[in-house]
């Protein structure tokens, strides 16, 4: 095979940055593969993007230019950037990440120059439309030409909307391929702050504009805080939109006179992999966490309505629950003796798996 076949990789926040360490290493293996990573600038700053790059120990080739602005502005902002840039590269397959906003901008961009497009962590869905992940992950897999999906419920899904079966792959999940790579660099952290050692205690991340937007989701916030601490060291690394409404309720007396809440600046992947598998259950609004606490075996309490993501609960170790502080710690402890499983291909090969498929793809 003689031809190069020139693939663009478009990642655009912390999650897409996760799920995508493996990839430069995997595709090396592939004389044939050009493999371009394309940082979209959605979320890129010293502490929050430039950092995961550095301890994965890979480098975006090209980062699109910043932009500050409302999200549907920022949309238009990467689609015309973007454009411009795989105008001149003309890629052979743009492979997107998820389910952010820079997941739509490329595959509207794929979609509109003609490239073909693959969709990394295909088919997942919540059905539920308020959510804007939800609409682009819709619109995502209806122009998509290749579907790569982490678990059963998305073949299912993709079946459902009659999506060509012969297109969609059950490769596995892309995440856990970083959480066993790195293993030996997560359990070798240290953390930032202090904490009582003896004492077991809770991680809690909350960051969802359905919970952190308005005073009435910040103050159940503050009392589960409140109830949790009284059983529980709380350690709390705070998004900077959660700390940004808070003070801007005029709540941050409050949260921080709850004793035994210990509050942190974003950690890292390691240090944040390392806290979630010393703790003795987290407390999230997140999507990726469901995984890693599933595939850890750390019993995950999730404040949400749905998940796109239930095969963490039917097999896994993840449970949806409203703001109920006391049926939340009856339910982190019910988890701690059920018997969870590890998701089939959720084996650290997932990676390897696109490669592969994508090498039968482009040699037929």
């Amino acid at each position: 095979m003689n031809k190069i076949f020139k693939i663009s990789l478009l990642v655009g926040t912390r999650p897409n940055i996760v799920k995508i360490s493996q990839f430069s290493s995997v595709f090396k293996e592939y004389d044939h593969f050009d493999l371009k990573i394309i940082h979209s600038n959605q979320h890129y700053s010293e502490s929050v993007s430039s950092i995961f790059f550095t301890q994965f120990g890979i480098e975006a080739d090209v980062i699109l230019p910043k932009f500050n602005g409302d999200a549907s502005a920022h949309l238009g902002h990467i689609i015309q950037y973007l454009s411009v840039e795989l105008m001149n590269d003309k890629p052979d397959l743009l492979i997107v990440v998820g389910d952010v906003n820079s997941t739509l901008a490329g595959a509207i961009v794929a979609n509109k120059m003609g490239i073909q497009l693959a969709h990394l962590e295909s088919g997942l869905r919540s059905f539920d439309r308020r959510m804007p992940e939800e609409i682009n992950r819709i619109i995502v897999d209806e122009l998509s030409d290749y579907y790569f999906v982490t678990e059963q419920s998305g073949l299912d899904n993709l079946r459902k909307e009659g999506k060509n079966m012969n297109q969609v792959f059950l490769v596995g999940n892309t995440m856990i391929d970083s959480l066993i790579a790195f293993n030996q660099n997560i359990q070798s952290k240290s953390f930032p702050f202090e904490y009582d050692m003896n004492l077991p205690f809770l991680a809690v991340t909350l960051h969802r504009p359905s919970n952190v937007d308005n005073l009435d989701g910040l103050l159940k916030i503050l009392a589960l805080l409140k109830y949790c601490s009284k059983y529980f060291q709380i350690i709390f690394p705070m998004h900077p939109r959660t700390k940004k409404n808070i003070d801007i309720f005029n709540l941050t007396g409050d949260f921080e006179n709850i004793a035994q809440v210990i509050y942190t600046e974003p950690l890292d992947y390691f240090t944040f992999q390392k806290l979630i598998s010393l703790s003795g259950g987290v407390i999230t609004d997140s999507g990726g966490i469901q995984e890693e606490t599933t595939f850890i075996g750390v019993p995950c309490v999730t404040l949400r309505e749905n998940t796109e993501r239930p095969v963490t609960i039917d097999m896994g170790t993840n449970e949806l629950m409203d703001f109920d502080p006391p049926k939340i710690l009856e339910k982190l402890n019910q988890l701690r003796e059920k018997k969870s499983q590890i998701p089939p291909l959720w084996d650290g090969r997932s990676t390897e798996r696109i490669a592969e498929k994508l090498n039968e793809i482009f040699s037929a």
